[in-house]
């Protein structure tokens, strides 16, 4: 089911849901009745940084944004430490009003509005292990094209999960697992440049949009066109990986379309799982302003006015991560990555997302996967296949996939879970 970019509808509330453990379903579904939501802001009207207070530590992920501002009442004292007034109080609250508003105000301070797929058509053909693509909306068409790798035994009366990814990855294993693998050039659905070239820009060129958005766009495309031309593949069986700044659009993959099951970001860093507080922890020290300086096309402009205004950020990566619950989320770092900060990603940001999803009585769809090694290196598909195999296929795993060894979860950096909504 569909999320679309100005509200959480009442059929992809069903869907979460449905994707939630017993009794948790029951009362979430129960989110279908009114629920009051606080104020909420129209694209280009949100608070500008020097609206919103600095935060040294994690955001409340409960506290709406309107109760946030800096002429909300609350002080930066309450607003950080779970103590400021308006919080959501209940699990109906948070996937009725509060999850909506995360996703919208992502799309305003980072990714960009995604498109209206109600206005977009998708045709797609196979030939053999290859599916081309194409989509047109508002009489522009865009193409590419993705390679299918099915594992044995899979057929129409058998089908398998897959796992679309760009990039590439450990396909062997995932194969091996019976798990399909599926892979699409993200380079002809946008570049990774400032150029505005590939089958997205095609047809939105013009509007600003970050490039890992695009790219998330096209998971979401491709997951159409295999929905219509390989019947072996199991459509509510799905997962979405990249590595790196492809790890970052696999996460916006997972964000932005409630069909997907299972978001996989590995060694993804800031603008993915990586924080934009606390992020001189270990590897380089990758920030907002560096990664905006190196990349800016990753995000659109707006994320541009924090640059040195981070603490300002009304979010942090914990917050992108529990948007997902209560779908599942399997994040990977490696001890020696040199690039993003594995230690932060795994003791600030992990902790702080689990906080959320066992409060919507999801804890076990979230997993941290930290291994040896360093960046990007392929040992981390294998590394959280287990995992991967819980949530598409149902099996069990001795692994703790919450065990954070060698570190250990750091609750100063997000001071509100001492003060978790009871409902």
């Amino acid at each position: 089911m569909w999320i679309r970019s100005s509200f959480l509808g009442p059929l992809a509330l069903v869907a979460l849901a449905n994707a939630l453990p017993q009794p948790e379903t029951d009362l979430v579904r129960g989110a279908l009745a009114a629920v009051s939501c606080a104020s909420t802001f129209a694209s280009g009207k949100y608070p500008t940084w020097q609206q919103l207070p600095i935060q040294t530590t994690l955001p409340d992920p409960f506290l709406p944004l309107s109760k946030t501002t800096t002429d909300s009442g609350n002080s930066a004292s309450d607003i950080m430490s779970g103590k400021a007034a308006g919080r959501i109080a209940s699990k109906e609250e948070w996937i009725q009003c509060r999850q909506p508003e995360i996703l919208n105000m992502l799309q305003e301070y980072q990714y960009g509005y995604y498109p209206d797929h109600s206005q977009e058509t998708v045709k797609a053909t196979r030939s053999g292990t290859t599916v081309s693509i194409e989509v047109t909306a508002g009489g522009k068409t865009g193409k590419f094209r993705a390679t299918v790798a099915l594992p044995g035994g899979a057929s129409t009366s058998a089908k398998v999960p897959v796992v679309i990814n760009i990039g590439g990855m450990q396909n062997q294993p995932y194969l091996q697992a019976g798990i399909a693998v599926v892979g699409f050039d993200y380079t002809s659905v946008a570049a990774d440049s400032n150029s505005k070239t590939g089958a997205f820009w095609d047809i939105y060129k013009g509007r600003d949009i970050g490039v890992l958005t695009a790219w998330g766009w096209g998971f979401h495309r491709t997951l159409d066109a295999l929905n219509m031309t390989v019947p072996e593949i199991d459509p509510t069986k799905v997962g979405v990986t990249g590595c790196s700044r492809l790890g970052k659009g696999a996460l916006a993959a997972g964000l932005f379309d409630t069909r997907i099951t299972l978001t996989m970001p590995m060694s993804s860093g800031v603008q993915g799982v990586g924080p934009y507080r606390y992020h001189a922890m270990s590897g380089q020290d990758e920030t907002l302003e560096n990664s905006k300086s190196g990349a800016g096309w990753w995000s659109d402009s707006t994320l541009g006015t924090f640059v040195n205004h981070a603490e300002n950020l009304p979010y942090d990566a914990h917050t992108i991560a529990a948007a997902l619950a209560p779908r599942a989320l399997i994040i990977d770092q490696g001890q020696g990555d040199q690039f993003t900060n594995s230690k932060a990603t795994a003791i600030v940001v992990y902790p702080a997302a689990k906080a959320v999803y066992d409060w919507l009585g999801a804890g076990d769809q979230i997993g941290m996967g930290i291994r040896s090694g360093g960046h990007c290196d392929m040992s981390g598909f294998t590394n959280i296949l287990p995992f991967v195999q819980k949530i598409l296929q149902g099996k069990n795993t001795t692994r703790d996939y919450n065990n954070l060894s060698p570190w250990a979860a750091m609750p100063t950096t997000y001071p509100w879970a001492t003060n978790i909504p009871k409902a």
